[in-house]
Order: C-alpha cells, then sequence, then structure tokens
C-alpha cells in the first residue's frame, strides 16, 4: 500500500524557481488590472469633453466621479468576502465581465443622471477585480519575491491608466468621449475568455479548503514537471479560521494592523483619486490645450509605474512599513511641486514624481495586506482595505470640485492635497513600529519558554 505524503504548497512554491507557469498567471492578473485602470481613470480623461459637451460645472461633474468611486467601495466589500468562500478564478472572471459590459453601456449614455448611474454599476465589478487579482498573484508567489511579484502585477494598473490619457487624446478627438469608453468595455470582455481557459484557482484557497485535491496537485505539477506528486496531500500551514472572513480581521495580533492599513488606505486613495480626477481639468484651467493636458497627466500614472518596482523591490530586501511610510513623504514634496511649477517641464517631473510617490506607494501597500492576513481571510482583507480606501476615493474626487470652486491658488491648493500623504507615512511608520514591538514581545516569550524547558 502506497504511502500517503503530505505537502505544504507554500513550502512547494517557495523551493522551486519562479516557472513560466506562475509568470503566465501574474501576466493574466496584469492585463485584469490594466483594464480596470484603464476603466477607473476613463472617468478623469473625458471630464473634461463631458463638462464641455453637456455644459456642466465642476461642481455638476463631481458625481460622475463619485459614483463610480461609490461602486468601486461596495464593489470590493461585497466580492472579497465572496472570493474567501467561493474561490478566487469564479469571482475574477465575474468581476471582468461585469465592469466590461457596463462601461460599454456607459458610452450610451444620454444625461448625466444615466451617467452617473453606469458608472456605478461599472465601479462595482472593477471593485471586485482588482483585491482577487492582487490576492491570486500573492498566492501563486514565492515569499521572497511576492512584493515585487504583486507590485509588478499591479503596474497594470497604473499602465492602464496611462493609456487612458494616450486613447483619450486620440479618440475624444475623432469619436468623442463616448469612444474611450467604447474601448475600455472591449478590451476586457474579449479578455474574458481567456482568462476562463487559462487561469487556474488558487492552490492556496483549495488546499486550505480540503477539497479538489487532484486539481492542486494538476496546478503544482505546471509549476514544477519533474516532480512526482502521486498519493500526497495538500496543506497550508495555517488552520482554517471559523466565522465570517470580515470578522477575523479583528481579531487579536490583527487588528491594529488592519485599523493602520485602512487609514493608510484611506488617506492613499483619496489623494491619489483626487489628482487622477481633477488634475486633467487643472492643467487645462491653466490654459493648456486638452490633448497636450491628457499627455501631461498621463505622467502621473507612468510615475506610478516606475514606483510601484522600485517599491516592490524595496519591500523584498528590507521593511515594508519602512519603505512606505518613506515613499509617502516623497509623494508629498512632489504634490507641493504640482503647485509651484514654473514650466510645463518642471510640471511633467513634478507629476511623474507624484505619481511615484502615490501610485506607487499604494501599489506596495498592496502587496504589504496580501501578506498580512492568512489564507481563509487573505481576499476579504485586501478587499475590505481598499473598500475602506475607496470612501477615501470618493472623498478625494469630491474635494477636488470643492477646491476649484474655492478659487484657491495652486500653492496652497496643493499644499493641502500633500496633507493626506503625510498621514499615510505616519500611519505606515505606526504599522512598523507595532510589527518591531510584536515580533520583539514573541521573541522574549519564545527565549522565556526554553529557558523553562
Amino acid at each position: 500500500m502506497a504511502t500517503i505524503r503530505t505537502v505544504d504548497v507554500q513550502d512547494f512554491i517557495n523551493s522551486h524557481k519562479l516557472s513560466t507557469y506562475q509568470l503566465l498567471i501574474v501576466a493574466l492578473c496584469f492585463l485584469t488590472v490594466a483594464f480596470d485602470g484603464f476603466d477607473t481613470a476613463t472617468a478623469g480623461f473625458i471630464a473634461p469633453a463631458i463638462r464641455k459637451q453637456w455644459a456642466l460645472s465642476a461642481l455638476q461633474l463631481a458625481p460622475v466621479f463619485g459614483g463610480g468611486l461609490f461602486g468601486l467601495m461596495i464593489g470590493a466589500l461585497l466580492f472579497g468576502p465572496l472570493a474567501d468562500r467561493f474561490g478566487r478564478k469564479p469571482i475574477l472572471c465575474l468581476s471582468v465581465a461585469f465592469f466590461g459590459a457596463m462601461c460599454l453601456w456607459s458610452a450610451y449614455a444620454t444625461s448625466l443622471r444615466e451617467l452617473i448611474l453606469l458608472r456605478f454599476l461599472t465601479g462595482l465589478g472593477l471593485g471586485g477585480a482588482m483585491p482577487t487579482a492582487i490576492t491570486m498573484t500573492s498566492e501563486f508567489g514565492p515569499e521572497k519575491q511576492r512584493s515585487l511579484l504583486v507590485t509588478s502585477m499591479f503596474c497594470g494598473f497604473t499602465l492602464g491608466g496611462a493609456l487612458g490619457g494616450v486613447v483619450a487624446s486620440q479618440l475624444i478627438p475623432l469619436y468623442g468621449w463616448q469612444g474611450v469608453l467604447l474601448f475600455g468595455g472591449a478590451m476586457p470582455l474579449m479578455l474574458l475568455p481567456v482568462l476562463v481557459w487559462l487561469l487556474p484557482e488558487s492552490v492556496r484557497y483549495l488546499a486550505l479548503s480540503g477539497r479538489m485535491q487532484a486539481q492542486v496537485a494538476r496546478t503544482l505539477r505546471r509549476i514544477a514537471p519533474q516532480e512526482t506528486l502521486d498519493h500526497t496531500t495538500f496543506t497550508v500551514p495555517e488552520n482554517k479560521v471559523k466565522g465570517s472572513p470580515v470578522r477575523n480581521l479583528f481579531s487579536k495580533g490583527v487588528i491594529v494592523g488592519t485599523v493602520c492599513l485602512w487609514l493608510t488606505f484611506f488617506m492613499s486613495l483619496l489623494v491619489y483619486y483626487l489628482l487622477t480626477s481633477w488634475l486633467p481639468t487643472v492643467i487645462n484651467n491653466t490654459g493648456v490645450p486638452l490633448s497636450m493636458t491628457a499627455l501631461i497627466a498621463a505622467a502621473l500614472p507612468l510615475g506610478s509605474t516606475v514606483g510601484a518596482v522600485l517599491i516592490g523591490r524595496l519591500m523584498d530586501k528590507h521593511s515594508p512599513c519602512l519603505v512606505l511610510a518613506s515613499s509617502y513623504l516623497i509623494a508629498a514634496v512632489f504634490i507641493l511641486l504640482i503647485g509651484i511649477a514654473s514650466s510645463l517641464p518642471v510640471l511633467v517631473i513634478a507629476v511623474f514624481g507624484a505619481g511615484l510617490g502615490t501610485g506607487g506607494s499604494q501599489t506596495g501597500v498592496n502587496a504589504h495586506a496580501a501578506a498580512y492576513y492568512p489564507t481563509s481571510s487573505r481576499a476579504s482583507g485586501v478587499s475590505w482595505a481598499l473598500g475602506i480606501g475607496r470612501v477615501g476615493s470618493i472623498v478625494g474626487s469630491m474635494v477636488g470640485g470643492v477646491l476649484l470652486a474655492m478659487h484657491l491658488g495652486l500653492p496652497i491648493m496643493f499644499m493641502l492635497v500633500a496633507v493626506p500623504a503625510i498621514v499615510a507615512a505616519l500611519s505606515m511608520f505606526g504599522m512598523g513600529r507595532f510589527e518591531a514591538t510584536l515580533k520583539a514581545s514573541e521573541g522574549a516569550r519564545t527565549l522565556l519558554g526554553s529557558v523553562k524547558l
């Protein structure tokens, strides 16, 4: 009779080189968040054209941003726990199908109220896709490369946002703002059958649930074809926690990190979406042509992409919280520079640097959240942090209209915009101090126990 052996799937992933199959999974998640980023950033790039066509004020236009971001918040809060309960793959595919269809429908909106509703529905799907893709990438990554893989994958989001600026500058003069939405809806719907065909379910999720052992074996063989996995039971180094995945975010030893992450996400997405939503309008108000405005604003997601890779690499080598605290402070400096830029080259550098510090840091804190929570509540942890962050993004999108209506000078306006980045830096620094104290106390208890023995 054959002996049944037990294999820890995370140890299996850690002990093998990163495979082509794992890179394929990362690439599929990359494309998912790229189209997510495109559709999320679309509102900011088409806003000036909508405002002109429908003769809207800045305050009237603000709910277009707010509606989509409110949908993102609800989608994140809803789909994360579903991904922990029913699996990563089905929820990811459902989210992509939904936001693609709703974005396509948005192109046919004939009134402001209808557009706001359709942007809200688009946001529901967008809110579910992003945290699930982050969770999937994290669970297929070796621990020593996890932050870099997640941040590199999430570069799809910022590159998708940058693509939005390029596409908008080309399509709006030819087809109006509707052409941008048609493009944004068609691309994820084309990706959907590829996800259904090629994307596997998370092996950590399957191993923790104790189901589909043969499927786990098939997936792990594609990571390491040389391994023999017959007569094997697959596990993860943690117990399946009973109760609601959301309730477990407040368990002892996790709650302080949850609060710090939520505060960081709130402030981080507030400042990033304030810039994403209103920077094109602010630049356009200074007299820069609309086509040039979109290209300058595209430096924000491009900077975010560069920042994501740098920050992810640093997080794998140094304290993630210290790296993130430093990068948020860098963001504050460049945001201040936007308000005092005296030439277009300086403005482009300032916008790029602000993107590096805000979007890059947000990508890093996504990776940190995915590594912080256990498998049974990982999707809920990431999605609820993003959901709370979406509240900040809604506030940011609305505050931008208020700041413009107040007619503040640019230096004062961007001084106020820099404040949330500073708060995010302090929150990450506080979380790092707490984690260091917790590790020190656990080490002391371990040492004391060994002395007693």
